[in-house]
């Protein structure tokens, strides 16, 4: 799955810093955020309070490459400086994470910096050269998330990953030795395909009907290498798998993680959906714009808990007076 990145940098407080007060550092990673959702990259689809207040006190980078956009090995690259071919995670399927090579991590760590990474890790090995780490085995899940522990033990945790990942996060910020500076990485989950929202967010963008974009309809004439990709809305948007479209009992393993008042909640509302999609029988250009107006509003739903605990990161440090020495990275 291609992941979309987009990076800004947000400096609270005095550039010129004393030796005894090294900056903290936070990094927060996602997965396929779009910035075409991102309010400070003049979109409106949707309100992005959490990002939008890194972009205005910070720098917003309206130039960003990266050299692998996929999930594991792009998160190689942010590690070690180095292409793929050098790191040697090129891909998802066939590629394990060489721990034993440098990272920013380890330099850190040899500086004097408390170091962590909570939430989605993704390199087949475990982390090396942090303080503490609690990672998702794989890509990790929606509800309910399982994480492997630094003793190598798996612990299941109630509630939505972009929760359950903030709140493992201050959890060590609140334990951690204060006489050092840190850094913290927090990889969330969202906006990974499959796109399920928190259930608070569930239906929040059901009342907007959103534009067909200029290049819905593409036929790729004359571009071959694009036009095999797997990405059209017609053919690659699965209406149980993606769309949550189905009769029954399903077995999606995000939906069967979920506790019962988790699932009385989805099927609520999607079945409710289903059963008025069910009567419209639609086919062809009515099917796929139908495809996408439930993508937009999964997609939409799906991002909205990361940008609010993003927020809630930003909360933290001006709750605990860390807002002034404390870089934050998205």
């Amino acid at each position: 799955m291609k992941r979309i990145f987009f990076t800004s940098i947000f400096m609270m407080g005095c550039l010129v810093l004393k030796a005894q007060q090294r900056p903290n550092i936070i990094l927060i990673l996602s997965d396929d955020h779009a910035y075409q959702t991102i309010g400070a990259y003049g979109s409106t689809l949707m309100p992005t309070p959490g990002i939008d207040r890194i972009a205005k006190e910070g720098v917003l980078f309206k130039k960003a490459y990266v050299t692998n956009s996929i999930c594991g090995p792009s998160r190689a690259v942010i590690l070690t400086g180095k292409y793929s071919h050098k790191n040697g995670f090129r891909d998802n399927e066939n590629s394990r994470f060489n721990g034993a090579q440098n990272s920013f991590i380890k330099e850190l760590t040899r500086a004097g910096y408390l170091t962590a990474w909570i939430g989605k890790w993704h390199l087949e090995t475990m982390p090396q050269g942090f303080s503490y780490w609690q990672i998702f085995p794989g890509q990790g899940s929606y509800y309910n998330p399982d994480f492997i522990m630094m003793d190598s033990s798996r612990k299941r945790f109630e509630g939505y990953s972009a929760n359950v990942v903030e709140d493992e996060a201050e959890a060590w910020l609140n334990k951690r030795d204060t006489t050092k500076p840190f850094c913290l990485v927090i990889g969330q989950k969202n906006t990974h395909r499959t796109w399920f929202p928190d259930t608070c967010d569930l239906g929040r963008f059901d009342d907007k009907t959103f534009p067909l974009p200029a290049n819905f309809y593409d036929n790729y004439n004359n571009r071959k290498a694009a036009a095999v990709q797997d990405m059209t809305i017609a053919k690659t948007m699965i209406l149980d798998y993606d769309l949550k479209m189905y009769e029954g009992e399903i077995k999606i393993g995000t939906i069967t993680r979920m506790n019962p008042a988790q699932r009385a909640k989805f099927d609520a509302y999607y079945q409710s959906i289903y059963k008025d999609f069910k009567k419209q029988n639609l086919t062809g250009k009515a099917l796929t714009e139908w495809k996408y107006q439930r993508y937009m509003k999964d997609y939409l739903a799906t991002a909205a808990s990361l940008d609010r605990n993003i927020e809630r990161t930003l909360n933290y440090l001006d709750k605990h007076g860390l807002a002034q020495n404390t870089i934050v990275i998205y």
